[in-house]
């Protein structure tokens, strides 16, 4: 994400719904969905670098967040409704 759509809100709301989009999809593999999130899950239950900052693990989410949403816009691209 370039500087300026990471501080966007808009962009970010774009990247919340279509994060909850492709996790709900049907059309979507489970491989595709458990990709995304296993590693967020285990980032947020195991002990990391800062603990007792949510900051670090709710960034790392989302930048997660962000990198599915584009990965899955490219491989589903019938998906992928003006996201």
């Amino acid at each position: 994400m370039k500087l300026k759509k990471l501080l966007s809100l808009k962009s970010w709301s774009k990247v919340l719904r279509g994060t909850w989009q492709y996790i709900i999809s049907p059309q979507v593999a489970m491989g595709d969905k458990l990709l995304f999130t296993i590693p967020v899950a285990l980032y947020w239950a195991l002990p990391d670098v800062m603990p007792f900052m949510p900051v670090d693990d709710i960034g790392v989410s989302m930048l997660l967040m962000a990198w599915f949403v584009s990965r899955m816009d490219r491989k589903y691209p019938s998906l992928h409704r003006g996201k």
